[in-house]
């Protein structure tokens, strides 16, 4: 491992993971399998303290959106175009719209922007 990558290992290896699956009979790597009914475990999940859950993958980003569960999106866009890949919340049942919070650059050129969703006709 590169020098640069240990402060962010150390961070994620630390990080409590949930591991949303039918199909696992068990997880390892400090993480809990969440199984049943998804809304409601991740309900409880809100509730509970610390700073929040993140979410990684295609599926459950586009199960939570179904179930207006997810309170703020983040999406960072690189400057490269791959031509190929997954597309996030393709086959979504509604639209969601989504009001900008804030916006940063990277050097990279990469840009990190976070999104609320819309609430009512006044967040417009």
């Amino acid at each position: 491992m590169e020098p640069w990558m240990e402060p962010f290992a150390r961070t994620i290896d630390a990080a409590k993971k949930y591991v949303v699956s039918s199909t696992l009979d068990r997880v390892d790597w400090n993480a809990q399998l969440v199984r049943g009914d998804l809304g409601k475990a991740v309900q409880q999940l809100k509730r509970e303290s610390g700073k929040g859950l993140f979410v990684g993958g295609v599926k459950l980003a586009q199960a939570l959106a179904e179930l207006g569960l997810i309170d703020e999106y983040e999406f960072v866009v690189h400057p490269r175009l791959a031509g190929h890949g997954p597309t996030l919340f393709a086959g979504l049942s509604k639209r969601i719209d989504l009001k900008l919070v804030s916006r940063l650059e990277f050097g990279s050129g990469a840009v990190a922007m976070r999104y609320v969703p819309r609430r009512s006709p006044s967040d417009l």
